[in-house]
């Protein structure tokens, strides 16, 4: 699987020795990439906070659609939103991060428990086909052409309807730049790691200087990352200012066009709230809009050194690159994102986010949860959504067929 690298840095972490170091690697600030600033008053925090922020869904939804979630432990199901309809989807598994959309958003990459093939079908679960015989994974790297990981962690392109393969050396490499040849490195360094963007096209050619961004440590919840959907931004979390009343350092999120600039400091969150913790371990968590102008995310406030323990509750934030400021969304927080919070997934148009939430004191479990990102009230549109693989995940928001 593509994610053998993040099952191992987990896997460093777990003993208390490894927290200490990744503790203190975050207090000394080491291999902090330079970061210049977005510019004054960059990353401003909004409050959206509406009088009435959470409502039951009226009879006819704003925005349409499909989603795709768990509402059982054995299968992917469907939630048709005009329809106000869910039904399972048989021959296949709740898959986390595995099913991957299609840049038009109607189509999703899919494991085959029937066939032990990856496969692709619409978002209703109709027009299946097969992409790949073995694979680990398989992700869209431009509308026709697909990125597709071995179990051995080797990588390659190849259209979606060719045979022809195009290797790729991502030895180290957890994740690629869409449409484009650049590729997050985590390697090792002392007793810790560090992360890289790093030039795939140049790397290992014979009297080639291998080209690379530093983007600093590799640190246990302060690692959240992404590409946009274009591929033209890569945004990632790093330790910021220092909170004097925690002794840690703040997390922000940084962004880096490969090729074109330095790394830029997008938010400041410290200054806001004291010592944050942007999302949870997993690596590629921040989420990007469809038109990469904006990224959602949750906000953590630390009450102590320990990231994993030492937490306030979790709050929804996005942040507009182009009106360069951060809107906090005040009427939904959860104290349920140890070690993940819920993974939050645009609606088509970008008007919603969607997630698995629990609403304190009452007795309807995990709610399916809809955002509206510009009035900030949040509408229960189902119950019963299944934590399958240990947290009540949306898998995908897309269109239905033509």
């Amino acid at each position: 699987m593509k994610h053998s690298v993040t099952r191992w840095l987990a896997a460093w972490s777990r003993p208390a020795s490894r927290w200490f170091f990744g503790l203190l690697v975050l207090l000394l600030g080491l291999w902090l990439a330079p970061a210049e600033t977005s510019g004054e008053g960059a990353g401003m925090v909004v409050d959206i906070c509406p009088a009435a922020a959470l409502q039951t869904r009226p009879s006819i939804f704003q925005t349409g659609g499909i989603i795709l979630t768990t509402f059982d432990r054995d299968s992917l199901w469907v939630y048709d939103i005009d329809r106000k309809r869910r039904y399972p989807l048989p021959e296949t598994a709740p898959c986390g991060q595995n099913c991957h959309l299609s840049p038009d958003f109607r189509w999703i990459t899919y494991f085959n428990n029937a066939t032990n093939t990856y496969n692709k079908m619409r978002l209703d679960g109709t027009e299946r086909s097969m992409l790949v015989e073995y694979a680990g994974d398989v992700e869209w790297w431009s509308p026709d052409t697909l990125l597709i990981w071995t179990p051995g962690h080797s990588a390659y392109l190849r259209e979606e309807n060719g045979t022809q393969r195009d290797y790729l050396p991502v030895n180290g490499v957890i994740s690629v730049q869409p449409g484009g040849f650049w590729g997050l490195a985590v390697e090792p360094i002392d007793n810790g790691f560090k992360r890289a963007l790093i030039n795939l096209r140049q790397r290992g050619l014979p009297d080639t200087p291998e080209q690379r961004i530093e983007l600093g440590p590799e640190i246990p919840y302060f690692s959240a990352s992404s590409w946009s959907p274009d591929g033209r931004w890569f945004a990632y979390v790093a330790p910021g200012a220092f909170d004097d009343t925690v002794l840690m350092h703040g997390s922000e999120i940084y962004g880096v066009r490969p090729g074109e600039t330095a790394p830029m400091q997008w938010t400041r969150l410290t200054e806001r709230y004291g010592a944050t913790r942007i999302n949870g371990r997993s690596v590629g968590s921040l989420s990007w809009s469809p038109d990469g102008t904006r990224i959602a995310f949750w906000v953590t406030e630390l009450t102590g050194r320990n990231p994993a323990t030492d937490t306030g509750d979790a709050v929804i934030h996005i942040y507009d690159l182009n009106q360069q400021e951060v809107r906090r969304y005040c009427g939904y927080s959860t104290i349920e994102h140890t070690p993940e919070p819920p993974r939050l997934v645009w609606s088509p148009d970008g008007t919603h986010l969607a997630f698995g939430g629990n609403i304190p004191d009452d007795d309807l479990g995990y709610l399916l949860l809809a955002l509206n990102v510009e009035t900030g009230v949040f509408t229960i549109l189902s119950d019963g959504i299944y934590p399958a693989l240990g947290t009540a995940d949306v898998i995908a928001w897309g269109l239905p067929p033509r």
